[in-house]
């Protein structure tokens, strides 16, 4: 089994020490596909995820582009994760992203075909299927996984990025926090007094067991439906419809009940911080920190700068 190798490839660093999790990385057992309408275009596309060797990671492949689903491709914008790299985007990546990290698909090459692509053919979208990670993490447990092997035919142990000090990022009210911990453990708080979401707090060990299979995926995105228009307006949430977001109104309440969780937009916000999160990950390895990770307010973007407060570590 290849751990040396893995180890000198990491660097670690004052905030960050790789350590074996005691497991060889994964991979899938065979092809995994998918095909949807997208949220923020409103078009269609077709999502392939296909076994890879061991150390190679997850990467994005569209219009014969790779993008590494890595902190250093990802790039601000609008109510989801993108990624881009050398001209092309593949925006809303957070949800699938969320799935391979918590089902430990280690290493993943993911196809993308946008059946009606924009006039430069330089940007796609992964499909929003129900608003959750429900199907993919249901289709990654049909087909199984395998132990995936290097070039040389040989397992590689898995490490994970564990915290070694208190870290924070923060913007206005908002912030990340995260504390030295023996496993993973977020806690997540949001709170919008407007509408009858309100104050929420949730904490779970998302990785653990089958946590989040059975208590975070199935948790769809969710909005105001005061905000659609101005959303709409922005050239966003095209394809957004009662079928694949949970939608809260001021003066009716929920248009579209019932919800699986009663907190069902808290655990939401964990399911898109480990797609975040995991970002932090390179060549195969864990890349939600080992710690306890306490959200507040958050976001896409906050989540984000966090990783990269992160990766900055390795830099100074």
């Amino acid at each position: 089994m290849a751990i040396s190798g893995a180890l000198n490839a990491l660097k670690s660093s004052k905030l960050i020490s790789w350590k074996p999790c005691c497991r060889v990385q994964q991979t899938l057992k065979k092809c995994v596909e998918a095909s949807g309408t997208t949220l923020h275009s409103g078009k269609s596309s077709t999502v392939r995820l296909l076994p890879e060797l061991a150390g190679k990671g997850r990467y994005f492949y569209f219009n014969s582009k790779s993008i590494p689903a890595s902190i250093d491709y990802a790039q601000e914008s609008p109510l989801c994760t993108t990624l881009s790299n050398d001209g092309v985007k593949i925006r809303t990546v957070e949800h699938l992203l969320s799935a391979l990290e918590a089902m430990n698909v280690d290493n993943c090459r993911i196809e993308i075909t946008s059946l009606d692509s924009d006039d430069s053919g330089f940007d796609c979208e992964v499909p929003i299927l129900d608003g959750s990670a429900r199907e993919w993490v249901e289709r990654i447990e049909k087909d199984g996984l395998v132990a995936a092997k290097d070039e040389c035919g040989n397992d590689c142990e898995k490490l994970a990025p564990y915290l070694n000090e208190p870290v924070h990022v923060s913007k206005s009210d908002s912030f990340v926090a995260a504390f030295p911990s023996p496993k993973v453990r977020v806690s997540y708080g949001i709170d919008f007094p407007q509408v009858a979401i309100g104050s929420q707090w949730f904490s779970s060990a998302p990785l653990e067991d089958s946590f989040y299979a059975k208590e975070i995926a199935s948790s769809r995105t969710f909005c105001i439906y005061e905000e659609v228009e101005h959303m709409l307006d922005a050239g966003l949430i095209k394809g957004g419809s009662l079928d694949n977001a949970i939608v809260c109104s001021a003066s009716k309440g929920w248009l579209n009940p019932p919800l699986r969780f009663s907190e069902e937009p808290c655990r939401h916000k964990i399911l898109d911080l480990v797609g975040d999160l995991s970002l932090f990950a390179r060549f195969g390895n864990q890349g939600l920190p080992v710690a306890h990770i306490v959200v507040y307010k958050g976001g896409h973007a906050l989540h984000t700068n966090f990783v990269r407060h992160l990766n900055d570590s390795f830099k100074s």
